[in-house]
């Protein structure tokens, strides 16, 4: 049974960091994309960012970049979002996901595999 399982959310102000980590088990994701997501309050989930699990090509939407960094630890099967500059827009619960097709991550939501979430809330 595929679980992952996020941390790390919580209340932060405004140009503040945080680190979400992502831990997967239940089947080998070498061949995989992981990626988070996120959602607002009355609004559709959205890709975040993704990165290749044994390539480590990365991904990242237009609204965290240069903000954000996805990472992962083959190792620990864990991964990453270094979420730094937070800004009230930010706030949203955060998903990860995975799956083996990186278009169908990026432009859908019809992911494979997802977490619970994880709140994400900054203030101004």
């Amino acid at each position: 049974q595929v679980q992952l399982v996020e941390s790390g959310g919580g209340l932060v102000q405004a140009g503040e960091s945080l680190r979400l980590s992502c831990a997967a088990s239940g089947r080998t994701f070498s061949s995989y994309y992981m990626g988070w997501f996120r959602q607002a309050p009355g609004k559709e989930r959205e890709f975040v960012a993704a990165i290749s699990w044994s390539a480590g090509s990365i991904t990242y939407a237009a609204s965290v970049k240069g903000r954000f960094t996805i990472s992962r630890d083959a190792a620990k099967n864990t991964v990453y979002l270094q979420m730094n500059s937070l800004k009230p827009e930010d706030t949203a619960v955060y998903y990860c996901a995975a799956d083996s097709d990186v278009v169908r991550m990026v432009t859908t939501t019809r992911i494979t595999y997802w977490g619970q979430g994880t709140q994400v809330s900054v203030s101004a």
